[in-house]
């Protein structure tokens, strides 16, 4: 079951720059640093399961951001684009428009381009190279972008932002989007060790700095923007589907890494006994598992 809640207008009281860690969930692909091939793989496979798992909240996110924006706008960027989840969606929702995929990333964007083939989408995709760290790339006027989970990873995302403006055709809107947190997947006494364990992780990956964000809007107005709404989707699945095993053990496989010294042993040894294969708490063979996620876009208009 899918629902989602409008938030126009509401401002986040904490401003904060963004944390440049590296070692963030593997969920959001990196733009910045020079991941090894073995990372950005495993940062596309946790893109495409995420994809998965979101099933049509996409197309419900899109579909309201096109609601914002120009009437049969003529071009569409996906600004960090990944693997191409959120570039099928935005070709799904604006049926008319070239989309321009743009990734720093050569294996993200070998991958999207294998996804757009199979979905028939190569005659009106052209996919850019650009690092955004550098420099906006060269790429005729747009009148939508959306840049998800990727304006948190650059050096300054005020100075892209304005050239994201730059780029856009007055009236062109664009959308950012954000995991307001990590999916949550365990009830809270999973049958071994204390209960409240996916809660203690979730707490240590804050502190940690994971998928650190700020409030975006005070930053699209300082950019020339103008606010037009900001609104959370949430999806709620209970029993969570199929692919749920892989998607938590894989965040769990992260957590593992990133919580050492940040939890008691005690809950080290339940994170090791969740990542076997053969106990029964572990993931490949729970059936409790719900998945609970949730995004929230802003969209604002060039003037």
């Amino acid at each position: 079951m899918e629902t989602h809640s409008d938030r126009h207008g509401h401002h986040r009281n904490h401003e904060h720059h963004q944390q440049q860690d590296r070692h963030r969930h593997d969920h959001d692909h990196d733009h910045g640093d020079g991941a090894t091939g073995h990372d950005e793989s495993a940062s596309a496979d946790m893109l495409d399961l995420d994809a998965e798992m979101l099933g049509s909240l996409l197309d419900e996110m899109t579909d309201w951001v096109g609601r914002h924006g120009p009437d049969a706008p003529k071009r569409v960027a996906d600004v960090g684009a990944g693997t191409g989840t959120g570039t099928l969606a935005l070709a799904r929702r604006f049926e008319a428009a070239e989309i321009v995929a743009i990734d720093r990333s050569p294996a993200l964007r070998d991958r999207l381009r294998a996804t757009a083939h199979g979905a028939g989408l190569t005659d009106r995709l052209r996919v850019v190279s650009a690092d955004l760290d550098v420099a906006w790339p060269s790429v005729d006027a747009v009148d939508v972008a959306w840049a998800a989970s990727s304006m948190h990873h650059v050096a300054d995302p005020d100075r892209v932002l304005r050239d994201i403006h730059g780029a856009l055709n007055p009236g062109g809107v664009l959308a950012v989007v954000e995991m307001d947190a990590l999916p949550r997947f365990l009830p809270d006494d999973i049958g071994v060790g204390r209960p409240g364990l996916e809660t203690r992780c979730h707490e240590a990956a804050a502190r940690a700095g994971w998928n650190a964000h700020p409030d975006w809007r005070p930053h699209l107005e300082r950019a020339g923007f103008e606010p037009v709404a900001q609104r959370t989707f949430t999806v709620e699945a209970s029993p969570a589907p199929p692919a749920a095993r892989r998607y938590a053990r894989r965040q769990f496989a992260a957590f593992r890494v990133a919580v050492e010294g940040r939890v008691a042993a005690d809950d080290l040894d339940v994170l090791d006994l969740l990542l076997t294969q053969d106990h029964p708490g572990a993931f490949p063979n729970r059936h409790d598992l719900t998945l609970r996620s949730s995004r929230t876009v802003w969209t604002a208009r060039r003037p």
